[in-house]
């Protein structure tokens, strides 16, 4: 299926590593000119070269989108690399928090600007461009904790689980434009950070150390989903570069779990 990004422009927030490095390559793969986001200069050299090694095209652009000052300072940086913005995805996003106990007005309220103000920040800067030229995509990467909630970092999931409404939202202030607005809540991710720490908690109870094997200790010991495995960043980056792809153009306004059936939930 040709997904019609080809010439697109994407800018994904937090994709100097991790999960959002790995969206960032698989929708260069697909032809787009990607943004490669960080907060500081020459953090985003690895998820480039990756991308470049690959014949793909990508720009590092910086700014603190924690604020205004920094979001703005991305945007300029935006501007000097290209001439338009027509995906956005934000994947940024950090899980802080604390406990019941122990958490404050001063967590939930940085909780919910890491995750939630600094998304709407982006979305600002880069939606009047997109209903300029009457095409754009908008993601909002949450979690499967926005539907499944834990009792530790009730701050962080409580932050998330407002990106599904934020979505349908902002879909009807767009009607008409040519934009379309989605919510991808993933499960566990295979990042290199999760799977450096998966590995040695699995060492420890003698597990391990190939994948396979600390792949089924995390599932059996923490969350279990009814696919029997964990994804990957670019598992989550072809989900979300079909979300954001010319076939689907009628998916709008849609909180879209891929936890492979941990959230077991029917809505």
């Amino acid at each position: 299926m040709d997904l019609g990004l080809a010439g697109r422009v994407a800018l994904v927030t937090g994709s100097w590593r991790g999960t959002g490095a790995g969206i960032a390559r698989v929708l260069a793969s697909e032809g787009a000119t990607v943004l490669v986001h960080g907060f500081e200069a020459g953090s985003c050299a690895e998820t480039i070269d990756s991308i470049r090694s690959n014949g793909g095209i990508a720009h590092e652009v910086i700014g603190d989108i924690r604020t205004d000052d920094g979001t703005r300072q991305l945007r300029a940086e935006v501007n000097r690399a290209t001439n338009r913005v027509d995906i956005v995805v934000n994947n940024y996003g950090v899980a802080e928090g604390s406990d019941w106990p122990g958490s404050d007005a001063e967590s939930w309220h940085s909780s919910y600007d890491t995750n939630v103000v600094s998304a709407i920040r982006v979305t600002n800067e880069f939606v009047e461009g997109m209903c300029s030229s009457g095409w754009g995509r908008i993601v909002f990467v949450s979690t499967v904790g926005a539907t499944r909630p834990g009792d530790r970092i009730p701050e962080y999931y409580a932050a998330k689980g407002a990106l599904p409404s934020i979505v349908v939202s902002l879909a009807k202030h767009l009607a008409n434009t040519g934009i379309t607005v989605n919510c991808v809540s993933p499960g566990i991710i295979a990042t290199p950070e999760m799977v450096e720490l998966f590995t040695k908690r699995a060492a420890h109870a003698g597990v391990g150390p190939d994948w396979a094997s600390v792949e089924q200790f995390v599932l059996e010991t923490g969350m279990a989903n009814p696919s029997g495995h964990i994804s990957t960043p670019e598992d989550v980056g072809r989900f979300i570069a079909f979300v954001v792809s010319e076939p689907a153009w009628h998916l709008n306004g849609a909180h879209l779990r891929f936890d492979g059936g941990a959230a077991d939930a029917v809505t």
